[in-house]
């Protein structure tokens, strides 16, 4: 499939989206009035939930679901959320607090059933659907419907999501700008196939050749490694990195200096300890994977202050192999005898971004139409995320800067320990949703996210700060976001150090 393929096709399936809604009931105001060609309903106190099927072309079947709340109760907003991983569950508790909240809430299957990628086995138009389809016709197909139930359009459109619904997010912003007037995208799978080039060179750092029964490091030894980076880092990571010397976290992991080395097993010193073994395997994974031809970095690395989380991609959910091994045997190389210790990640990656980063990669730092519709974007990531590399974001953000002006119209906002959409030992609850509404509707930018701890019981709050800022202490109550301040460092060398990283 050609890089102009998506495109062309796109606007094929939005016009054979359109012809499928418009055989709902143009002048419906009632829920059984939505009725129609690959719609049902159903209705219950006062809540009409449309399902949909849409058939864009052969191989392809897109299931959505729309919830519209009472027509006194609609806010005028019309929310899509976003999915997980390969999942086609919808989700379902995010939807029921947005319709709570007056919304009219759409959410997709991607086009398919199950969570595991070979759910394209045989069916290439899936893929196509995953990658970007799916999420735009049925965002096309819930504008209509909802269009049609209250009588006028939905005042403000916005889509919210992550880690694939992050992916999702920058999706819509680059190819179909004009689908939603505020985007918050969380830690974004975007670089899909090198994503899973990641999870491939972690698998094999973590094993002798052709040796699937052994992992090197187990999660013993990932906790030790996460405790030595701390030990490390942490207190040159506090208040020069805009922090507290106290936080049990880095403020700044891509300034973390570790080497593995420190905890090198040595006569008297006393377990727990790592072999060397277990030292060139762990310095494998700080790194990222490499492209043999050349040397040079092609997948960014989790950082310092992670390491615990690693566990659940350094393996395909205890199996044997290599996370999303069926992404490479069904989407990538179809073939499934294919084996990962022969995959060359110079030559065998190229031709993998060659097929499959047209259809199913975000990471077209073009956004100048989603900034000329009036589009606004929220972008967020976690300091701590041992899944996707918060290196993908900041390296993101500094292709579109490097392109046009950024602040009016696309913030990023890291969090220092947290982990992969949430969850961690930092301050890791705060509210996206709200702040892009009030950017769209009331022109208020997003300065800062007030944030709180991961435990619901706790009070203390401090903020995120659109990066490159960071929440530095400017005296009072540290328990309180109003003693920090978003300021830029005095770190000169903080964008230096990214680059490197990402080199």
């Amino acid at each position: 499939m050609s890089c102009a393929d998506p495109f062309r096709l796109a606007g094929i399936a939005t016009a054979i989206a359109a012809l499928l809604v418009g055989s709902v009931d143009a002048t419906a105001r009632s829920c059984a009035a939505l009725v129609g060609r690959g719609t049902t309903v159903t209705e219950a106190d006062g809540i009409c939930r449309v399902s949909g099927v849409l058939r864009p072309v052969a191989g392809s079947r897109i299931g959505y679901q729309l919830w519209l709340p009472p027509h006194t109760t609609w806010s005028g907003r019309m929310v899509m959320l976003g999915n997980g991983g390969y999942s086609s569950r919808l989700p379902l508790t995010a939807m029921t607090e947005q319709l709570a909240r007056g919304a009219a809430v759409v959410a997709t299957d991607t086009g398919h059933d199950g969570d595991d990628p070979n759910f394209a086995l045989g069916r290439p138009q899936a893929i196509v659907d995953w990658g970007w389809r799916a999420l735009h016709l049925s965002a096309v197909a819930a504008n209509r419907v909802t269009t049609r139930y209250y009588g006028r359009a939905p005042r403000y459109r916005y889509f919210n999501g992550c880690s694939t619904g992050g992916h999702q997010a920058l999706m819509e912003a680059q190819r179909f700008p004009g689908d939603f007037d505020g985007i918050v995208a969380g830690a974004p799978g975007a670089a899909r196939v090198r994503l899973n080039a990641a999870f491939l060179w972690q698998y094999r750092a973590n094993h002798s050749a052709g040796d699937d029964a052994r992992a090197i490091l187990g999660q013993r030894e990932l906790a030790l490694l996460q405790q030595g980076a701390l030990a490390t880092c942490r207190a040159s990571n506090g208040s020069a990195a805009g922090g507290l010397a106290s936080d049990a976290w880095l403020n700044d992991p891509v300034a973390c200096r570790f080497d593995p080395g420190v905890l090198a097993c040595a006569p008297g010193r006393a377990e727990p300890c790592l072999s060397a073994e277990q030292v060139t395997a762990a310095r494998r994974m700080y790194r990222g994977a490499v492209d043999p031809r050349s040397g040079a970095r092609v997948t960014n690395p989790w950082l310092p202050g992670s390491e615990a989380g690693w566990a659940a991609y350094l393996s395909d959910g205890g199996r044997p192999q290599p996370a999303r091994t069926s992404f490479w045997r069904v989407w990538a190389f179809a073939d499934s005898a294919w084996s990962w210790w022969r995959f060359d990640f110079g030559r065998d990656l190229d031709r993998v971004r060659r097929t499959l980063s047209p259809v199913i990669d975000a990471v077209d730092p073009d956004l100048i139409r989603f900034r000329a519709s009036g589009g606004k974007l929220l972008h967020y990531h976690g300091l701590a995320d041992p899944v996707v590399s918060p290196l993908d974001s900041t390296q993101y953000h500094a292709a579109v800067a490097a392109r046009m002006l950024t602040a009016d119209w696309y913030r990023l906002f890291l969090a220092p320990g947290m982990g992969h959409c949430g969850g961690g030992p930092g301050f890791t609850r705060f509210d996206p949703q709200q702040a892009i509404e009030a950017w769209v509707e009331q022109g208020r930018s997003p300065d800062r996210l007030i944030a709180r701890p991961t435990d619901p019981a706790a009070n203390a709050t401090r903020p995120l700060c659109p990066y490159p800022a960071r929440a530095v202490h400017i005296g009072g109550d540290p328990e309180h976001a109003d003693s920090f301040a978003c300021r830029r460092t005095t770190d000169t060398n903080q964008n230096k150090r990214i680059r490197e990283k990402t080199a």
